[in-house]
């Protein structure tokens, strides 16, 4: 009697009597199921009695028994109640879906229940719009949402975020933005994944800002930002080159007390190392351990990827020989961050061996993999190994894809075989490969800078016609004219705000897949072959073009331009265009100023081209003003030895100091036959660190020895060689040349030629034939001193 009394017993009667309880629960709800019409009435009374268990059995009864109409049409009773709600369910319905004919049936049910006036719920259409998605049918997902007002069904707070988060993986972001609108609209309240979606799809299209202020919004609408959003809003900030804003969001994260995790600790970790700034993410590594992170793969992967970028690729081996200490697997991603590496630094070799590692250990390298290495043969102009590599692919049951295709297209281009990138350029077309905007771009590229820019043209043309020109045509025409991304976005609001959602998607998708349209690298590409080839009017035609066709001129566009109009002796128009480009809201960049800089110095305006860099430098807001003023008035005073000193001061405490326009004046003095001025500025530039380019030392060297000023060309020639800065030979037989000819000098070049020799130099190719013959003179002319007589 004792047995009866015990626990254990309890625990196994309470289990009998729930089993039995839940089976006769499902035999009742079967029957109902199966023989009473309508059914809701009568389930009605039994919804106290079941559970998420008991529904899950019954619906997979009916998937068994191959009637998924009732099994649906009872899923869709259980959706009204939220305590039935569970992944579980969702997926056996999605299951019963994707089988054949089941979305029709679905659909069928729906149209049952509305005929006969039976209310439906937000979750019923929730399991339908997730099974499009599974079965990568986006469309049909975001119509059967568009259809919900027909059914007189409400899309509650989990269908939206549903379709918010198809709308941002279609990078339709533009769509999920008009749609979060009308949910505000609704009354419809958003939650903290709803802006984690939305958040994750601006960064990814690159709306950093957008996305702080929806993150700001979030905090003024009373949602805190979970673990996900804090890790989301911070990779979107590592994305956009902020890792230092996304660091101090980690800690206002912890701060607040949301717990980092190994995600968000990677993200970070990734940022730093990407921008290159690798010692600090080693330090910040440090500190994550002593919270407990453990470097896994992707952790590995970043440091890697950290040392690949600043090419330190002997401590990106170390890394990855270390992640096999540590019993970490490498994936494809890893090896091929590696290869890219070691093909990037021209060991193709090497690259080529881990590609053969990899495969031996079972890890099969995809397109991408074989497009890095294609790229590092490429680079080398090992044009047949990259070909038989592209070969490589379809026997491995990959496909190459639009970048293999480019990356060959570049090679052929870069290596001066335009013809056959333009067969590759067929042949990629006829194999259903269509070109991306780099392809075009290369292509067009390749044909400016070998003079056919005719050609050049019929292919922008080409590329402009696209799959679908109407659209374009359609778009850029009318009431409603759509020229830019905000009259785009306007036209996606008006058509969601009016119901149109399914429209609204089927235009953006119908503009990502209409071909490839030209962007503002293209017609910087144009322009640039145009100005080169002194048709500055055809550059100007087109850049009115594209501002009509709403693309926005940016400083590469102007830049080009300033320059081409310098190249026509048409200085004032350049002046007048730097101004416009500044009122027009684009701020002249650094090398925009340091062409026209160079222009001048050509043209012996020294004293214009140090003013024009510290008008760049009175837009930076980084620099001292005052400094600035100070320097100027060196300037004035013609104390160009005290201008130089106070600007490298000033310049070197920055993390962007920028040697060009030391360069750039140091020429421009060697120029305007001021040698003695060039060699001031040398002289400071060595004093301060600062590395002085070939071309500087070729001019300067060549500027003393005009002057005579032997010693000094012979000191500069002195520091190219312990830079291990090779000069090309026609500056290096001027300065041999003019030392074998002076009177008292001639002894130096044979000190200087041996310094020559023993630092590289191939003296056999080097030296021209009038080097030899005074060389040769010397020599017979020291013998015949030293011979009796």
């Amino acid at each position: 009697m004792k047995l009866l009394h015990s626990p254990l017993f309890r625990s196994i009667s309470s289990k009998s009597f729930s089993s039995s309880r839940e089976m006769s629960v499902s035999n009742k709800v079967l029957n109902i199921i199966e023989r009473v019409n309508p059914m809701e009435p009568a389930l009605d009374k039994l919804v106290h009695f079941l559970c998420p268990n008991t529904i899950s059995s019954i619906l997979e009864e009916q998937r068994q028994n191959q009637n998924p109409q009732l099994g649906f049409r009872f899923f869709i009773w259980t959706a009204k109640r939220k305590r039935f709600r569970s992944w579980v369910l969702q997926n056996l319905i999605v299951d019963m879906l994707v089988k054949e004919g089941g979305f029709d049936l679905y659909w069928n049910v729906l149209d049952e229940l509305k005929v006969n006036g039976v209310s439906i719920s937000s979750d019923a259409f929730g399991a339908l719009i997730w099974g499009y998605w599974k079965v990568n049918k986006a469309e049909k997902a975001v119509e059967a949402f568009g259809k919900m007002k027909d059914y007189e069904c409400k899309p509650d707070l989990f269908t939206y975020n549903m379709i918010l988060h198809i709308m941002v993986r279609k990078d339709a972001i533009l769509l999920a933005l008009a749609v979060y609108n009308v949910m505000l609209k609704l009354n419809s309240r958003p939650n903290s994944s709803t802006f984690s979606i939305l958040i994750d799809g601006l960064c990814k299209s690159r709306k950093t800002h957008d996305a702080l202020k929806l993150f700001d919004e979030m905090s003024e609408r009373g949602v805190l930002p979970s673990k996900i959003t804090y890790t989301v809003i911070l990779s979107g900030l590592c994305q956009a080159k902020r890792a230092d804003d996304a660091y101090r969001l980690l800690n206002v994260m912890k701060s607040r007390g949301c717990r980092p995790d190994f995600v968000t600790y990677n993200a970070l970790l990734n940022g730093f190392c990407k921008l290159g700034r690798i010692n600090e993410a080693q330090a910040l590594l440090k500190s994550f351990e002593n919270e407990g992170y453990l470097v896994d793969l992707k952790g590995y992967t970043c440091l890697v990827d950290g040392f690949v970028r600043i090419k330190r690729i002997d401590e990106a081996q170390s890394v990855f020989k270390k992640l096999f200490e540590n019993n970490v697997v490498p994936d494809v991603v890893l090896y091929t961050t590696m290869i890219r590496g070691l093909s990037g630094a021209g060991r193709v070799k090497e690259a080529l061996s881990l590609l053969r590692d990899m495969t031996g250990r079972g890890v099969l390298p995809d397109t991408q993999c074989y497009n890095t290495l294609i790229k590092g043969f490429c680079d080398m102009g090992l044009l047949d190994q990259a070909r038989s590599l592209r070969l490589e692919i379809s026997e491995n049951d990959c496909f190459p894809d639009t970048f293999t295709y480019s990356i060959l297209i570049c090679g052929m281009c870069r290596n001066g075989l335009v013809e056959e990138a333009r067969l590759i350029f067929n042949e990629m077309e006829k194999l259903g490969c269509f070109p991306s905007v780099v392809t075009f771009n290369t292509l067009i590229d390749g044909l400016c800078k070998a003079g056919e820019l005719k050609e050049a043209h019929l292919m922008f043309y080409k590329m402009e016609i696209g799959k679908n020109p109407s659209l374009f045509l359609r778009l850029s025409q009318g009431a409603d004219r759509v020229l830019d991304s905000a009259s785009l976005q306007k036209m996606v609001e008006k058509l969601c705000e009016s119901g149109k959602i399914l429209k609204a998607y089927k235009l953006l998708m119908q503009l990502a897949d209409c071909g490839v349209v030209p962007n503002i690298i293209t017609y910087n590409i144009l322009i640039n072959g145009l100005c080169k080839s002194g048709k500055i009017s055809g550059a100007f035609n087109l850049f009115e073009e594209l501002q009509l066709k709403g693309h926005f001129p940016d400083t590469i566009t102007y830049g080009t331009l300033i320059d081409g109009l310098q190249r026509a002796d048409r200085e004032e128009e350049a002046f007048k265009l730097l101004d416009q480009m500044s009122k027009n809201g684009c701020m002249p960049s650094a090398e925009v100023y340091q062409s026209l800089m160079t222009w001048s110095c050509r043209r012996g305006k020294i004293s214009i081209a140090f003013s024009l860099w510290l008008k760049y430098l009175k837009t930076q807001a980084v620099r001292e003003s005052e400094m600035i003023g100070l320097i100027e008035k060196h300037i004035e005073k013609g104390d160009l030895e005290k201008a130089v000193r106070g600007l490298l001061e000033m310049d070197l405490k920055l993390e962007d100091f920028n040697s060009s326009p030391y360069n750039i004046w140091l020429i421009g003095l060697c120029q305007a036959r001021k040698p003695g001025d060039a060699l001031k500025i040398f002289s400071l530039l060595k004093e301060f660190g600062v590395s002085i380019s070939a071309p500087s030392c070729v001019m300067l060297i060549h500027s003393l020895c005009e002057e005579g000023n032997l010693d000094q060309a012979v000191e500069v020639f002195l520091y190219t060689v312990e830079r291990g800065v090779r000069l090309m030979p026609r500056i290096c037989n001027r300065l041999l040349q003019t030392l074998l000819r002076s009177q008292d000098k001639a002894q130096h070049a044979v000190d200087l030629l041996e310094r020559m020799r023993s630092t590289g130099y191939n003296l056999n190719d080097y030296l021209h034939s009038g080097t030899r013959s005074l060389f040769q003179r010397w020599n017979r002319r020291g013998t015949e001193s030293l011979s009796p007589g």
